[in-house]
């Protein structure tokens, strides 16, 4: 039989529905409260787009629809299964998990910024990955510290 009267996936086709998952880092899964509730609600959406597409009739169309829900699916679900939730800190002596630090840097400029896990982090919005280089080089740091980071000075000038 000629391949012309085959219905197999392109080169192109598969490579639209065979997705390398996300990458996972590989130090533990700390979240805030919060975060590990957008983790699950991620993970509902990723599930609920994952069923809509398998909805669809054409084969080659729902294996393209499906590859990116599929995909989330497998990363969410890892990543709820890991979730370590850590509490609010207790107190506000020293920079940790949860807090907001404010800084600032040699140059002047003053920032403030929630420490949070890597899923729920947005830097734009306010918060930075607890395994970035500037939380890791501010954890534990109390008022008045300055630490090294990036080539730049950072001063704690507030923590909350």
């Amino acid at each position: 039989m000629s391949v012309a009267f085959t219905k197999e996936e392109s080169a192109e086709t598969a490579s639209e529905t065979q997705l390398p998952d996300r990458p996972i880092p590989p130090h533990a899964n700390l979240v805030t409260e919060a975060g590990l509730k957008s983790l699950e609600r991620q993970l509902a959406e990723a599930r609920e787009a994952f069923e809509a597409a398998q909805a669809i009739e054409d084969v080659n169309e729902r294996r393209r629809q499906a590859a990116h829900p599929q995909r989330d699916v497998r990363y969410f679900y890892e990543r709820v299964r890991t979730a370590q939730v850590v509490p609010p800190p207790s107190s506000s002596d020293k920079v940790a998990f949860g807090s907001t630090v404010t800084f600032e840097r040699n140059d002047g400029r003053v920032q403030t910024y929630r420490i949070v896990g890597e899923d729920e982090a947005d830097p734009k919005t306010g918060s930075i990955s607890f395994a970035s280089p500037v939380a890791r080089s501010l954890m534990g740091k109390s008022v008045g510290d300055v630490v090294a980071s990036a080539g730049q000075e950072l001063e704690v000038i507030a923590i909350a």
